[in-house]
C-alpha cells in the first residue's frame, strides 16, 4: 500500500542531453500561517539588502541563445552581484526599462529550457510528466556541474526577485535544497515499488530475518558494469534483522534516493546558497518551499470536482461528499493546495488541468474512498491519488479533521 497515514556541451553552449447529535465544534485553528510567514520572510530579504542595489545585475538577453547567455552572465556574477543587484533583464532590440514584465518573462522562458528533461540535466518523476528530479544521466552531461550550480543560482535568484518558475519538482528536491533528511515516503515519486517493498519490511516482524536474506549491502549498475556497495562498514557479512531493520531502512532510503545525483544534487543546492542564506530559508518545510517556487497556482474546484471519482459507497451525492465539497469551498487557496500535496504528494496542477493527473502506474484522477471509523483521521495514497475518507457525522467534525490532516501531519516517515 502507498499510503501517508495522518500524522552535452561546454558552459558556452547548451547541455547536449452521517448526521448525528454529536456537540458542535469549530474548525481548529490555521495554525500554519504560511502567508505571514512569507511575507516576514521578504521582510527580512529587504533588511538585509537582497536585491536592493544600489548597483543593478544586468542580464543582456537575446532570445534565440536565452540558456546559454544567461548561463554565461549569471555564473559570471559575484556572490555580492547575485544577493545584493537590483535585477534588470534586457532583451535584445528591445528598447525600455524593466519594470518586472521582462523579469517576469525571462524566469518563465529559462526554466522551460533548463529544468526540460530533454537537454539531461533533469528527468521526470515516476509518478506523471510534469514534476521532475535529478538525472542519474546527468552525470554524461558535459560541465554538468557547473550547469547544476547555474540552476541553483536561478532558484535562488527567482526567490529573491519574486518570480516563478514554470517548473514542479519532487519532493525529495525540495527536501535537498533544504538539507532536510529523507524519510520513506520520499521514494513514492522515485521508484513505487522499491517503496512498497521497504514499507513491508518496515511494517511486518521481520524476526531473524533469515527468510530474506538481506545484508548492508546492495548492487547498483556503475558505467555498465554491475558492482556491489555496502551500506555501512562491513555490511556485506551484516544481515538485516528485527533488530537493525530501523537503520537498514534509512540507509536504503537515503542510497536510493542519493544514487547517482548526489554530487550533482550538491552542485546545485551550492548555487543556491551563493545567493540566499541557509538560515533564511531554513524557516520553510519542504511543502512550503514548493510553494514559494513553483507558486500557488489558483485551483479550479468545479474542474477539481468533475474529475474525481469516488469508492466503496461513496458517489457525489452522498452527503459525506457534498459536505466535503462544502469544506473545500470554504478552504483558503493555501489549504487547498497544501490537501492537493497531501493526497498526491505535489501541489502541482498539470497545464490541462485535474483530468491530466498521474499516479505511478498512469492516468489517475482525484479518487475519495468512503474508510474507516467516524472518529479515524483521513489518511492519503500519494501513488493512487486516493484520499480515504471516514464517514464523519457532521460537516463540523469533517472540516476539524480534514484541516488537521492537512496542517499538522507529516507525511510518513521512518518510525
Amino acid at each position: 500500500m502507498c499510503y501517508v497515514p495522518v500524522e552535452a556541451r561546454s558552459p558556452q553552449g547548451s547541455p547536449n542531453m452521517g448526521n448525528s447529535r454529536a456537540p458542535q465544534r469549530g474548525p481548529p485553528p490555521f495554525r500554519r500561517d504560511f502567508e505571514a510567514k512569507l511575507r516576514a520572510f521578504y521582510r527580512k530579504l529587504e533588511s538585509k539588502g537582497y536585491g536592493q542595489g544600489p548597483h543593478k545585475l544586468k542580464l543582456h538577453i537575446r532570445r534565440s541563445n536565452l540558456l546559454e547567455d544567461a548561463f554565461r552572465r549569471i555564473m559570471s556574477a559575484n556572490k555580492k552581484d547575485l544577493q545584493r543587484g537590483r535585477l534588470a533583464v534586457l532583451f535584445d532590440t528591445e528598447e525600455g526599462l524593466d519594470y518586472g514584465g521582462p523579469s517576469r518573462e525571462f524566469f518563465f522562458l529559462l526554466s522551460r529550457e533548463l529544468f526540460n528533461p530533454y537537454y539531461g540535466l533533469f528527468e521526470y518523476s515516476a509518478n506523471d510528466t510534469y514534476t521532475v528530479q535529478v538525472s542519474p544521466l546527468s552525470a554524461f552531461v558535459d560541465n554538468s556541474h557547473d550547469w547544476f550550480r547555474f540552476s541553483g543560482r536561478v532558484l535562488g535568484l527567482a526567490l529573491v526577485h519574486q518570480y516563478l518558475l514554470d517548473a514542479f519538482f519532487t519532493r525529495p528536491f525540495y527536501k535537498a535544497l533544504l538539507r532536510l533528511p529523507v524519510a520513506l515516503s520520499d521514494l513514492e515519486s522515485l521508484d513505487s515499488e522499491f517503496h512498497q517493498s521497504l514499507q513491508w519490511i518496515r511494517d511486518n516482524d521481520i524476526g531473524s530475518g533469515s527468510s530474506l536474506g538481506l545484508t548492508f549491502c546492495v548492487t547498483e549498475e556503475l558505467l555498465g558494469r554491475v558492482v556491489e556497495r555496502e551500506l555501512k562498514p562491513g555490511g556485506k557479512n551484516m544481515g538485516v534483522n528485527e533488530k537493525n531493520k530501523k537503520e537498514y531502512l534509512e540507509r536504503m532510503v537515503k542510497w536510493r534516493l542519493e544514487r547517482g545525483v548526489q554530487e550533482q544534487t550538491e552542485s546545485l543546492v551550492k548555487g543556491f546558497y551563493e545567493v540566499v542564506d541557509p538560515r533564511l530559508v531554513s524557516v520553510f518545510d519542504a511543502r512550503e518551499l514548493e510553494l514559494v517556487i513553483a507558486g500557488t497556482a489558483e485551483i479550479d474546484i468545479a474542474d477539481w470536482r468533475v474529475n474525481t471519482e469516488y469508492r466503496s459507497g461513496y458517489h457525489d451525492n452522498h452527503q459525506v461528499i457534498i459536505w466535503f465539497w462544502q469544506v473545500i469551498e470554504k478552504f483558503t487557496n493555501e489549504q487547498r493546495l497544501r490537501l492537493l500535496q497531501f493526497v498526491t504528494g505535489t501541489s502541482s496542477i498539470p497545464y490541462d488541468g485535474f483530468s491530466a493527473l498521474r499516479g505511478s502506474t498512469g492516468p489517475r484522477r482525484f479518487c475519495v474512498e468512503k474508510w474507516g471509523k467516524p472518529n479515524a483521521l483521513p489518511r492519503a495514497h500519494t501513488c493512487f491519488n486516493r484520499l480515504d475518507l471516514p464517514p464523519y457525522p457532521t460537516p463540523e467534525i469533517l472540516h476539524e479533521k480534514l484541516l488537521l490532516a492537512v496542517e499538522e501531519t507529516n507525511t510518513f516517515g521512518i518510525e
